[in-house]
């Protein structure tokens, strides 16, 4: 039975010009999690990722660590635009410039919602894309061959919520909690794909670098 271990990238650069490019601390996140993964004797795992920077930056880190190197990228693993969805949901462009992290992400609660409960065919793409690319993830590993996916909260909230049955509010509170370089694994058998667990961040709870903690959510 496969194991697929879905990889949230580590931090970004928040409130900078380029959003989609790792942190110093999301760099040594990434390093962590491939330890983490290394660790659990994945067989044989083929690593992946979506195509923004971010998430094909923390496949390359954590590949490092598990000796693996990333074998392709699929943009159906690619997060949905957070920042244009809170500027469209507030209706003037630059809206998010200056704002913190609480903030943005209340913002993006609310855009997630208005999107998802009003059928917005454009999230419903989104699922059904991240779910199609870890179906034919799964369908394309050869026996005895695990994975690894490098990719976001998003994609992430939006296949474990569809695999849950959850609703909007669940999906979006999924969203919300995710932690950096967290892992969800997912097992692929004769009944389709099974949740094991969600946003396992066990790796980087408690530990600090120059008393910065290692656990962070954006």
């Amino acid at each position: 039975m496969p194991v697929i271990a879905i990889l949230r990238h580590g931090q970004a650069s928040f409130g900078t010009d380029d959003y989609d490019n790792l942190s110093d601390l999301g760099r040594l996140q990434a390093q962590v999690a491939g330890r983490e993964l290394q660790r659990r004797g994945l067989r044989s795992p083929v690593l992946i990722s979506g195509s923004l920077k971010r998430q094909r930056e923390t496949a390359e880190i954590a590949g490092i660590e598990m000796g693996v190197e990333p074998s392709r990228v699929d943009s159906r693993f690619d997060e949905f635009d957070a920042h244009a969805a809170v500027e469209a949901h507030l209706g003037r462009p630059g809206a998010t410039d200056g704002m913190d992290s609480g903030e943005f992400q209340r913002h993006l609660d609310a855009a997630m919602a208005v999107w998802m409960e009003s059928g917005d065919p454009r999230w419903q793409q989104f699922v059904e894309g991240a779910l199609s690319g870890l179906a034919d993830l799964a369908a394309s590993l050869p026996s005895g061959t695990d994975a690894v996916v490098a990719t976001s909260a998003g994609v992430t909230a939006a296949i474990t919520g569809s695999l849950l049955g959850a609703s909007p509010d669940g999906v979006i509170a999924l969203n919300r909690c995710s932690v950096n370089a967290s892992i969800t694994t997912v097992v692929s058998g004769a009944r389709g794909l099974s949740l094991v667990t969600f946003n396992d961040h066990s790796h980087v709870l408690g530990w600090t670098i120059d008393d910065v903690p290692l656990l962070t959510h954006r």
